[in-house]
């Protein structure tokens, strides 16, 4: 199944973004070296659980940790 794998990617957006903080959606493809589809499911993963947040600038979306 690919829950686990997706669990884990989540891990690793997590993890980037709780040591470089917020990013843009490129960015934290590129440092958590995760594929579009792995990426996105990932960010989903972490938005359901409310772990994200999200701003759009200008054309960018930038991901960012909540504040818990």
């Amino acid at each position: 199944m690919l829950t686990p794998l997706i669990g884990e990617n989540a891990g690793k957006v997590w993890t980037a973004l709780k040591e470089k903080g917020a990013m843009k959606i490129s960015a934290l493809k590129r440092i958590t070296r995760l594929d579009e589809k792995s990426l996105y499911l990932a960010i989903g993963w972490l938005a359901r659980e409310d772990n994200v947040v999200f701003q759009r600038k200008q054309r960018e979306t930038i991901v960012q940790l909540a504040r818990k």
